[in-house]
């Protein structure tokens, strides 16, 4: 999988979406997309433990796939920002930032056909 592309083609979904990052399961990056003039509300720490939490949620979350089903995508909406996290394939998750006013449901259709 080209990461940056990858990347740049969900930057490339909504202008609402703040951030593109694709990681591994142990939450390793292997690529990030900012969008240009859009601060950090969290630092680079605070950013990595969040991308931490979201992968640890969606390997929980995956204890239970062969009752339930393979997860699509989770959404967490927060007062400042919406969360969307979503496998790519079996070792790679797409991690979303978005303003907290995007059209989620238009991004997650749009992203869930990056998956490979």
């Amino acid at each position: 999988m080209e990461y940056r592309a990858t990347c740049e083609k969900a930057m490339a979904i909504d202008p609402k979406i703040r951030f593109a990052t694709i990681c591994d399961m142990n939450g390793r990056i292997a690529h990030t997309e900012h969008r240009a003039n859009i601060s950090n509300l969290l630092s680079p720490d605070e950013s990595k433990k969040s991308l931490q939490q979201a992968v640890n949620a969606w390997k929980s979350r995956n204890e239970f796939a062969s009752k339930i089903g393979e997860g699509k995508y989770v959404l967490a909406v927060y007062e400042k920002i919406k969360r969307i996290t979503m496998p790519l394939n079996n070792e790679l998750l797409l991690y979303l930032t978005t303003d907290a006013n995007a059209d989620h449901e238009a991004i997650i259709e749009k992203a869930l056909k990056l998956k490979q």
